[in-house]
């Protein structure tokens, strides 16, 4: 029995890693220093009343780095599809999908990190600022949802990927902080 939910923690880690890596794109891209000529804010400066529509930390660099990111790790995961060991944890059929999953999966977690960012602003959270629950949700909510016609995971699969997210999204701000890779620990 332990085997079991063990094997479902796996293949709900393997599942969601497109979408942990593309919500770490941004940070990455930036610290690297990579297409910087996308970083200029999504909403342009515009506003509602007085608050921006989503903040000057919300990129095109952002966005693209995310689906790049995304379409990597999903490339990587279709070359592995082979080996039996990945293609039993797999819950697609990676080379046959990794291109649309990798673009889904990208583009839905960082449009669930724009929604979340939008709302923040629209309840005067300020850009930066911890929002608990919905900074380590935000991205693995649009990842399933974009991702959901293709993979159609079970609701076991879903309930582990957002308890894993719960707990892995902070360890990984954390370290990231840590290492002065972001700016903040949440």
């Amino acid at each position: 029995m332990t085997m079991y939910y063990f094997g479902i923690i796996i293949k709900a880690l393997y599942f969601a890693l497109p979408a942990y890596f593309a919500n770490m794109a941004p940070v990455i891209f930036a610290k690297v220093g990579w297409l910087k000529s996308l970083n200029y804010p999504i909403d342009d400066g515009k506003k509602i009343g007085k608050q921006e529509l989503f903040g000057k930390g919300k990129t095109w660099r952002g966005i693209v780095s995310a689906v790049i990111l995304a379409m990597v790790v999903s490339a990587i995961q279709s070359g592995l599809y082979h080996f039996n060991p990945f293609w039993n944890i797999s819950l697609i059929n990676y080379p046959r999908h990794f291109l649309l999953f990798g673009f889904l999966a990208g583009l839905g977690a960082i449009l669930g990190d724009l929604v979340k960012s939008f709302i923040k602003r629209r309840i005067n959270i300020s850009s930066g600022k911890s929002w608990p629950v919905f900074d380590q949700l935000d991205f693995i909510v649009g990842f399933l949802l974009f991702t959901y016609f293709l993979a159609t995971p079970s609701n076991y699969i879903i309930l582990v990927v957002i308890l894993l997210t719960i707990v892995l999204h902070p360890l990984t701000n954390i370290i990231g902080y840590l290492l002065k890779i972001k700016k903040v620990w949440w």
